[in-house]
């Protein structure tokens, strides 16, 4: 075990209360929703086939692969996400197997799936190396890795520029939006992997009418937002400040319309 992986997990029990915080399934079903099916048909899930969702949240691509008929286990560090996906997917009448575990030390075999995925999950945890190393390990030889991650440039990207000034960062974890850089996940996927692909996207978002409405959703409900503002809160006038911040940063991506563009990442790559 690597001095990183065991640093990672050290911060379990941080990580899973920071997910915890506010509704992340909200966020999940009313923002993101589209992402994960995305990201399975650009892999090219099929029925049958053995598929493992990284840092899967509530199952937002575990879901859709599942419903293609693969065989899906959806991983995650946070029992409080896995136990609202499992809910939706029993509503849904969905078959799929929900599994705690931490993604720098998947408790899976090596090359028992046919594809691993992720969906904006894999880019929060802190050690990226030894996550990119079991995305390979448990995926076959000659199976798929699919990636879809926030861009640094992007509107989720400038958030979590804006909110980095007011939250603490744990020493040695790197930046969650490095993801959302081809170079650097090429870089961590490395000589292990063939038929590399990134293109960037956009996710369209409709659902507020200013940035002040865009800054009081996520302060309710998106784990690391609400997170900032408690590291603060005793402290008025850097939430006044965050506030306005996060506001102004909702204004000029709405542009005086109705809509959003918030860019992502999506990569796909074979194993060796």
């Amino acid at each position: 075990m690597t001095a990183a992986t065991e640093t990672g997990r050290a911060y379990e029990g941080t990580h899973r209360a920071l997910w915890a915080l506010g509704d992340y399934g909200t966020v999940a079903a009313e923002l993101v929703a589209p992402l994960g099916p995305a990201l399975v048909r650009a892999c090219g899930i099929d029925a049958g086939e053995r598929v493992l969702d990284v840092a899967a949240g509530t199952g937002n691509a575990a879901l859709p692969a599942a419903l293609r008929g693969a065989e899906v286990v959806a991983s995650d560090l946070c029992p409080d996400l896995l136990a609202r996906g499992e809910a939706i997917a029993r509503a849904r009448g969905i078959n799929l197997r929900w599994l705690e575990a931490n993604a720098e030390a998947l408790p899976c075999r090596s090359g028992e799936f046919d594809a691993v995925l992720s969906c904006v999950g894999v880019m929060f945890v802190p050690h990226h190396q030894p996550v990119a190393d079991e995305l390979v390990r448990v995926c076959r030889p000659g199976g798929v890795i699919g990636l879809l991650n926030w861009t640094p440039e992007g509107f989720i990207g400038q958030m979590f520029a804006t909110m980095k000034p007011y939250v603490p960062t744990p020493p040695g974890a790197q930046p969650a939006t490095l993801w959302g850089s081809a170079d650097h996940v090429r870089t961590l996927l490395g000589d292990r992997i063939t038929e590399f692909t990134a293109e960037r996207a956009a996710l369209r978002i409709d659902h507020f009418a200013d940035g002040a409405a865009f800054r009081d959703f996520f302060k309710a409900n998106y784990g690391p937002t609400i997170a900032a503002y408690r590291g603060i809160a005793e402290d008025a006038a850097r939430v006044e400040a965050l506030d306005s911040q996060l506001a102004e940063l909702g204004d000029r991506h709405l542009a005086g319309s109705s809509t959003m563009e918030w860019e992502y990442l999506l990569v796909t790559a074979r194993k060796r």
